[in-house]
């Protein structure tokens, strides 16, 4: 007969969270990674201050242009996060599991009264605990730097979109350390994982939007008698683009911070009547603008943690 579990298979869960999170917190290379963030990102609201404060009166929510002004040649703050989240997150995970192979530390630490269930959950909460405190320092830099050198404090209803855009930021870092655990049950060697989130991470990000419009091409050529044909395949290749956390989490960004945006997909002319071109949302309604994407964010952290611990649980570990 199978040897029943005794507690719960959560125990230690906690221990192994905060210990992989300190770990994480004392690591060098993590220290160098996040400089290059902080660095990167605080050169980028520096120097969009500068425009932004020569605008001042001209926008009601100037607060907000912090985090999407660009200045040549430094790209927008959202740009260098959508850029830089995923190599923090695959730097944080890619060596979670088989880091522990090459140690030589798996079957010691499952020794202890401690499951699967309890390591694996462990490593990847105490690497959203990491992101998650990355994230909030440097969100309250960036908008300290802004209430500083601008002189402007932000309303009430820009707090509650850059909040939502940090949530929105979160979801987007953590599907990408679900893609870095994957990684690293799937495959033995810390490096060959590191290797193949890394190729994800540029195929989705660099290449994806122009393999989005191949495919929905040869799917559905466009038919010059028939002007649906062309709706068609840009619908086709919008659901194509979005298999990429990059797409999601820039239209996620996109309503949550410019609030003038009311649509994420085609808009037809019959669609604009009685509209007021230009006039800013409401918080609650750019929320229900991006939920789909948040919702698709979560779900594909949901189904990428679950082969991470279908692929671990039907591993076989050896003293």
């Amino acid at each position: 007969m199978p040897r029943q579990r005794e507690g719960s298979p959560f125990t230690g869960l906690s221990t192994i969270a905060l210990k992989e999170a300190a770990d994480h917190m004392t690591s060098a290379r993590i220290h160098l990674v996040l400089l290059l963030m902080f660095l990167t990102a605080v050169g980028a609201v520096y120097a969009a201050i500068g425009q932004i404060t020569a605008t001042v009166g001209e926008d009601q929510f100037l607060f907000l242009r912090l985090f999407t002004t660009a200045r040549d040649p430094l790209p927008s703050f959202v740009a260098f996060l959508g850029f830089l989240l995923p190599l923090v997150a695959i730097a944080l995970g890619f060596d979670a599991i088989n880091g522990e192979y090459s140690r030589r530390t798996m079957s010691r630490v499952l020794a202890q009264p401690i499951y699967r269930d309890a390591l694996l959950t462990g490593k990847f909460l105490g690497g959203l605990i990491v992101l998650a405190l990355c994230l909030l320092t440097l969100w309250l830099l960036v908008s300290g730097m802004g209430i500083l050198l601008t002189g402007l404090p932000p309303s009430g209803e820009e707090v509650l979109r850059g909040l939502a855009f940090l949530l929105a930021s979160f979801a987007y870092a953590g599907v990408w350390l679900a893609v870095a655990l994957v990684c690293s049950t799937l495959f033995r060697s810390p490096a060959t994982s590191a290797l193949a989130a890394l190729t994800l991470w540029l195929i989705l990000t660099v290449f994806w939007g122009m393999i989005a419009p191949l495919i929905a091409g040869a799917l559905i050529p466009v038919d010059p008698l028939d002007p649906m044909t062309q709706v068609n395949q840009f619908e086709l290749q919008q659901a194509i683009a979005r298999i990429s956390p990059n797409v999601l989490y820039g239209e996620m960004t996109l309503g949550l911070l410019n609030p003038a945006t009311r649509t994420l997909g085609l808009v037809f002319a019959n669609q604009l009547q009685n509209a007021l071109i230009g006039a800013p949302l409401p918080v609650s309604e750019s929320l229900m603008l991006i939920w789909p994407q948040l919702c698709g964010m979560i779900a594909a952290l949901i189904v990428l943690f679950t082969v991470a611990y279908v692929s671990f649980q039907r591993q076989e570990i050896r003293a």
